[in-house]
């Protein structure tokens, strides 16, 4: 069983005064550190940037067409850190340098003395640039950044530009250990010490700086990191994006004589099989709780260093989700508490929601959250409804701050969400079960939900069942609820069986039939958030019912015999180009 405890009011607005006024107070000093000098000696290593790159993007930087987010601006012959930027997102990536590993890439001197060029440019702007350059989280991944590509930015440079480097290095770790004097618990603060830590590794004469901040990430990895290996966020995809660094940072320690933690070996031993337990047939992670398009090439760059090349867990029990594997099918669920509030800015009202695979063909998913545009779209993907899961009168699970008020300052924080979970889990010879239930809709509709997700032996069929349980307390007749079942949209569903049924047909021809007792299914229109050409149309199954005591739905997938024998399907990126979503 899983709990929450306490008043979500409470923890809100002691968040709120904390952020408020703690940038005015002088900050817990205890937590900068020893720093030796303001300004660098010398470099003696570059921490690995393990990160894929594409140098024909070197190309396009050159000519001054910069990429990110979803958005392309041609700066022409004007400094790319002064055009007005198409998106937030857009200016972070840009102002966070990670995109030098792609000038790297494309080993030319053309593209070294292009990077060194655009550094020196930010380094003379960058006490003139927006508030948005110098964003906690943005000047650590530009620190990270520039540490890693040094190589590529000092090479043939002269002194002078060489005296300019260090000095910017010197003055984003002084920044950065006062942002972390002032900082909250939370991620942007675990990227602030990877951060410092690259950088105690990288700067000569920095053994105490470099004690000190080791011990600051032993701290932040025993707090964030689960003991399965999940991040307290409940993201999948921030498990991938801290590995990504601590794997380099770890390295880096090694080389310079400092032997990392067993704290960090650890959280990175048991953060590698988490990788494994969100990935379905064709690579990609499951869509909860933030997660949006998997970048397939970094996962398997990771793995890369899994040495124990081990299988993934079947119960995550303290990140809170399930994995139910058999005959190539997989399925995935969230069965976990909304994450603490100060993780809880990316969270969904996802609870007891689910995803289906059947090897490579992904089937039920949820709709996942869009890398980049519009806001709306944002928090209709944090919505219950934007799940597979049971929704109670068009009502999510959880509640996200809105814009106004104490969410102006916190942000869309989830919460009022469920307060506990209860998950069972059983094994047997001929079949995998989990039966969960939560307690979201206990203090406003008076129900709760329960899901039974059963996978056989064999992998070819999925048995499921919903309940809704009354309380007692404000429990009433007649309340609406609908079971949602998102498809992929390289999957064809289709009615028959006089509507009692609906044939899903994958992309290999394989098929399924879903069939379910209660509740005629309906077909009807969703979105799939996260295709890598944008957001695209596809179609859910909906069950729809009425609260009438103890009411529960059935429903079963089963796998066809046979092919269906039709036309072949098109491609992933063909099915997404015929039909995009128009916005």
């Amino acid at each position: 069983m899983a709990k929450r405890t306490g008043s979500d009011w409470w923890h809100l607005w002691s968040l709120a005064i904390q952020k408020t006024v703690g940038s005015h107070l002088p900050g817990r000093w205890d937590l900068i550190g020893p720093f030796a000098q303001t300004t660098p000696s010398r470099l003696v290593i570059a921490p690995q940037d393990i990160r894929t790159a594409d140098p024909t993007v070197a190309t396009d930087i050159y000519a001054g067409l910069f990429t990110f987010a979803g958005h392309s601006i041609d700066v022409g012959g004007n400094s790319p850190f002064i055009v007005e930027p198409p998106s937030a997102e857009w200016a972070r990536a840009l102002h966070g340098f990670s995109w030098l590993r792609h000038l790297r890439a494309s080993e030319s001197a053309l593209s070294r003395s292009n990077a060194r060029a655009l550094v020196d440019e930010w380094i003379r702007l960058g006490p003139k640039l927006a508030p948005d350059a110098w964003e906690d989280t943005v000047a650590a991944r530009r620190l990270l950044s520039w540490l890693s590509q040094s190589p590529l930015i000092l090479e043939g440079c002269d002194h002078a530009f060489y005296q300019r480097f260090l000095k910017a290095i010197g003055r984003h770790v002084n920044h950065l250990r006062c942002a972390l004097a002032r900082s909250s618990d939370g991620l942007p603060r675990m990227r602030m010490v990877m951060a410092l830590t690259a950088a105690a590794a990288a700067i000569s004469d920095q053994a105490g700086f470099a004690r000190w901040i080791t011990r600051a990430l032993d701290r932040e990895i025993t707090q964030q990191i689960l003991a399965d290996g999940g991040h307290i966020s409940r993201h999948p995809g921030v498990i991938l994006d801290l590995l990504v660094d601590l794997l380099p940072i770890r390295q880096a320690l090694s080389v310079r004589g400092i032997t990392p933690s067993q704290t960090l070996g650890d959280a990175i031993d048991r953060m590698m099989p988490m990788v494994r337990f969100f990935r379905h047939g064709d690579g990609t992670f499951g869509l909860f709780n933030g997660m949006g398009t998997t970048p397939t090439d970094l996962v398997a760059t990771v793995l890369a260093y899994d040495d124990s090349r081990g299988t993934s867990p079947g119960n995550a029990r303290h990140s809170g989700y399930q994995r139910l594997e058999a005959g190539g099918a997989v399925v995935l669920m969230d069965t976990g508490l909304p994450p603490p509030l100060r993780f809880a800015r990316e969270a969904h009202a996802g609870t007891l929601c689910f995803e289906f695979s059947d090897r490579t063909n992904r089937i039920i998913v949820n709709c996942g959250m869009p890398s980049s545009g519009r806001a709306i779209w944002r928090d209709l993907a944090r919505t219950t409804a934007a799940h597979s899961t049971l929704v109670v009168e068009d009502t999510s699970s959880a509640r996200i701050l809105p814009a106004e008020g104490i969410g102006a300052t916190l942000g869309p924080l989830l919460y009022r969400g469920p307060r506990e979970v209860d998950v069972y889990r059983q094994e047997g010879a001929d079949q995998i079960s989990v039966v969960a239930d939560h307690d979201g809709y206990a203090a406003k509709f008076g129900v709760v939900h329960e899901r039974t997700i059963v996978l056989g032996s064999d992998g070819r069929i999925v048995m499921g069942r919903d309940r809704l349980t009354p309380t007692g307390k404000g429990a009433r007749d007649q309340t609406a609820f609908a079971i949602r079942f998102h498809l992929h949209p390289a999957v064809r569903a289709t009615r028959s069986q006089g509507g009692q049924s609906v044939l899903l047909v994958c992309e290999d021809r394989s098929a399924w039939r879903f069939v379910a007792e209660g509740a005629d299914p309906e077909l009807e229109e969703s979105v799939f958030l996260v295709g890598s050409h944008g957001m695209r149309r596809t179609a859910q199954i909906v069950l729809y019912g009425r609260v009438s005591g103890e009411t529960e739905v059935t429903w079963r997938l089963e796998r066809e015999a046979e092919r269906v024998r039709t036309r072949k399907r098109p491609s992933a990126d063909e099915a997404e180009d015929e039909s995009p979503l128009l916005i």
